[in-house]
């Protein structure tokens, strides 16, 4: 079909390619941060198991992000750290693919439970006397199941489509994991059909449900604006700034990667932008719902109790 040409089985990560002093300690620091994330969102994940008092539709949507971002940043920081120890950034093809899959899915994942927390939370402020019927079990779990399917629905079509291009370029992808514009640039086939499916699920993704949260904060402020005192404001806000805080970073950072236009400097941009998704972002996740949380602290503190007896 594609002649005599020969076939990459084989890609190359480049990461950072910096000194290897500076990599033995990079690996060092961003060891500490991954088993940090790895312990701080298995923290959370157990607490809300433990804790009756969490088991709510918030809850039961932050288990799943603290699953979520468990997953991501195992599929990702593993390899860069087995990079920045050995020098090595061979990945034979079949992994590379997998992780291609697996971080879109998850990504995807994690942009849909956001949004349907969100939604939990238009539903917790602005119709209060109906939330348990509106939030049921029934609903949360088909929500969460949508979230997922869809996610890796949309993964895999983009992977099949990864699948029908033949990669007989460079095998060198600049970048720290198979991130899939990275890989793209390898292909010597048409990429035009997998760029227009990148960019309308990057709108359908990211555009689309950043809109409807920002449809839904604004009816949340506008509720909270009518409670007369202000301590029922300030309760009400404290349970949407947790929240607010992590769509900042999550969509912040995926639309700088996926919608702004290239640059001469763009490459190395994205490695720090998927670096902080991959790293910082799932460490950061928990801190913020249990710095920014009293319910979370209060089941942190009951759980020691207990332990501690």
């Amino acid at each position: 079909m594609w002649g005599n040409q020969t076939f990459t089985t084989e890609f190359m990560l480049l990461g950072f390619q910096l000194s290897a002093e500076t990599e033995v300690l990079l690996f060092w620091v961003f060891s500490l941060l991954y088993a940090f994330s790895l312990l701080a969102n298995s923290m959370i994940f157990i607490l809300i198991c433990l804790d009756q008092r969490l088991h709510t539709p918030m809850y039961f949507f932050l288990s799943h992000l603290a699953i979520i971002d468990m997953s991501y940043a195992s599929n990702n920081v593993p390899k860069m750290l087995a990079k920045l120890v050995t020098q090595n950034g061979a990945i034979s093809f079949v992994p590379c693919i997998m992780q291609t899959f697996l971080y879109l899915g998850l990504a995807t994942t994690e942009c849909l439970i956001l949004v349907a927390m969100s939604y939990d939370r238009y539903v917790a402020i602005c119709h209060p006397l109906q939330y348990t019927v509106i939030m049921s079990w029934t609903v949360c779990t088909v929500l969460a199941t949508m979230c997922w399917s869809c996610s890796f629905v949309l993964a895999l079509i983009h992977v099949l489509l990864l699948l029908r291009l033949p990669f007989c370029r460079s095998r060198e992808i600049n970048h720290l994991f198979c991130e899939i514009l990275s890989v793209l640039k390898l292909a010597c086939g048409d990429t035009w059909l997998n760029k227009v499916v990148i960019f309308a699920a990057s709108v359908f993704i990211l555009v689309g449900p950043l809109c409807l949260m920002l449809v839904s904060y604004t009816h949340i402020l506008w509720a909270i604006l009518k409670i007369q005192s202000g301590e029922g404001r300030r309760k009400a806000f404290s349970t949407c700034s947790s929240h607010l805080c992590v769509v900042g970073l999550f969509f912040g950072i995926a639309m700088v990667v996926y919608m702004v236009p290239d640059s001469s400097q763009r490459e190395e941009k994205e490695k720090i932008l998927s670096l902080f998704h991959s790293l910082f972002n799932p460490m950061l996740n928990p801190l913020i719902y249990s710095l920014r949380n009293a319910q979370v602290k209060d089941a942190l503190g009951r759980v020691l109790q207990v332990r501690s007896r």
